[in-house]
């Protein structure tokens, strides 16, 4: 289950970001595409970072699963990091969407919705960072 939370919630960030990529292009502000405004090319630079990282890191630890190496502080760590990453993810490709990311319509408005109970189940962060924080 540590695995598995991690797996989906990376796999729905990079859902969101590559929707977010395209949706960018092809919406327009003030006469050109918004993906053309600096800012939004340095928010996906840094999303598409974060993801990159994340991806190494699923590696590391399916590796380490399949070895029956991964600790459980490790795979807690996996759920809080992918958990709180696919949230940044969510709530920044949202923002990119402006006012239509918050209509149903749109993939991203219930992908957003649907990233929130993440850090909730599988056992909340808060208590990820306890089972880190105690093998300190």
């Amino acid at each position: 289950e540590r695995l598995s939370i991690p797996i989906s919630a990376q796999a729905t960030a990079q859902r969101a970001f590559d929707d977010t990529v395209a949706f960018t292009r092809d919406r327009k502000a003030f006469g050109k595409p918004v993906i053309d405004f600096q800012n939004t090319r340095f928010t996906l630079a840094d999303l598409k970072t974060k993801l990159q990282v994340g991806w190494a890191h699923l590696d590391w630890a399916l590796a380490r699963h399949l070895k029956r190496e991964l600790t459980p502080e490790e795979g807690a760590a996996a759920k809080l990091w992918h958990t709180e990453l696919q949230w940044e993810v969510m709530d920044k490709c949202l923002q990119l969407h402006g006012g239509a990311g918050y209509m149903n319509e749109y993939a991203i408005a219930r992908a957003w919705r649907g990233a929130r109970v993440t850090r909730i189940f599988g056992g909340t962060n808060e208590i990820m960072k306890e089972l880190i924080g105690r093998k300190l």
